[in-house]
Order: C-alpha cells, then structure tokens, then sequence
C-alpha cells in the first residue's frame, strides 16, 4: 500500500509538471501596444508621419501618402512566434491603398510583411480579386518576384471581402515556418504561406505601400514561447 501511495504521488508530481509546462509554452502576456506613442517618437516611423487616430472604439494612427514604402515600428516590441491582431483601413482607389503588417523586422528594409490591396477586393476583373491579400519578405522576395515566379502562391483573394472603405480586422498567426491569415471573424484563413526566410525575433511595424496611407488601430499581441 505504502509503494501504490508513493507511485501515486510521483505520477500527479509528473503530471502537475507536464499541465504547468504545457501552459507555459502555449501562452504569454497579452501585449497592446499605445499606438498614438508613434506620433511622438519620429524615429521609429520610416518615410511616413504618424498622426493619432480615434473613431469610436478604433484608437490608434493615420500614416500618410509617399512615395515608396513606409513603415512605423513599434518601439521596444520585438516578436519570434505569436499571434497579431488588428484594425486597418484603406480606400478603393486602383494602386494607391496599400496596407499591412511588418514583422521579424531586422532593419528598415529586412522585414517580413503581410498586406492588403483593398481596391481589388470586389473587383469584376478574377485577376486583380487573386491579388487581395499578400505574403513578402523583402529584400529578397517582393511581391513582384513572388508574383512572376509563383503565381497564386503567396497572394490570395478574400472568399468574404469586407467594405474596402471601411475598417477590418485582421489575424496573423506567425509560426516557425508558416504564416496564417484571418479577415474579420471567419474561421477559414484567407492566406496560408510557408515562410520564405527563417529570420525571428524581430520587430513589429505598420506598413503602407508605394504612394498609400492607411488607418490602424487596436494593435494586440500574443508572444507564443516554445
């Protein structure tokens, strides 16, 4: 009796250990990020001036229009693996709304980044609609190249296209080798790509392409640590 009591003891010690660590790799601290801090702190926001933003429940930044990319990172926010999750707005104007989010940041232009061309959403043209939603990893991998060399690979439309006028919510799940992607609150990805560079922990920023601004707001981050 004496040993079925030990050999008891033993397997909930293991047990307990087992749960404790299984808790400890799936979740961390949510993080949410003052995004109207990029107004204030120039340095961090790259060929863009941040302005605040507040509608309603959606608090956050406006990055105008330039020409070539933009980028505003966060300051003293850096992600390997985890979950982003936020509000952005475009417009729908043909080339000139480009929005998304830059992550594994290494410098000002060595990032990954998933974006949106909300102008292509509704578009009569099939083509263009396949164009809505985009996986790069710049330097190397533009859209353009991405685009010439595996076409439909790493750019999808959106089987539920929200406004392209209007605020969306967006999921980014980035994983150690594969990124998923969630509009709104459908449950099916709107893009899965196997990442193409094996960069990590690096930083996070809002990102606007060739001539475009965008609205963001609600920025929140999951760190997943392994």
């Amino acid at each position: 009796m004496k040993q079925i009591h030990i050999a008891s003891i033993l397997l909930y010690w293991l047990l307990s250990l087992l749960l404790n660590g299984v808790g400890l790799a799936q979740s961390a601290d949510v993080l949410r990020p003052d995004l109207t801090i990029l107004t204030r702190n120039s340095q961090t926001v790259v060929n863009r001036t941040a302005t605040a933003l507040i509608e309603g429940t959606y608090k956050g930044i406006r990055l105008d229009e330039k020409t070539d990319e933009g980028v505003a990172w966060i300051p003293d926010l850096r992600l390997d693996k985890g979950t982003l999750e936020f509000d952005v707005r475009g417009k729908n104007v043909l080339q000139q709304s480009f929005v998304g989010i830059a992550f594994h940041g290494q410098d000002n232009k060595t990032y990954e980044a998933i974006y949106f061309r909300p102008f292509n959403f509704f578009s009569t043209d099939s083509l263009r609609r396949v164009h809505a939603v985009q996986y790069i990893a710049h330097p190397m991998f533009t859209w353009q190249k991405l685009r010439t060399n595996f076409p439909g690979k790493y750019e999808s439309a959106l089987s539920s296209p929200p406004d392209p006028n209007g605020w969306f919510h967006v999921r980014v799940e980035i994983q150690s080798h594969a990124v998923r992607v969630f509009v709104n609150q459908n449950t099916t990805p709107a893009l899965v790509v196997e990442r193409l560079v094996q960069t990590a922990n690096g930083r996070v920023g809002l990102w606007v392409g060739n001539g475009s601004g965008g609205d963001f707001a609600n920025l929140t981050v999951r760190p997943v640590q392994f």
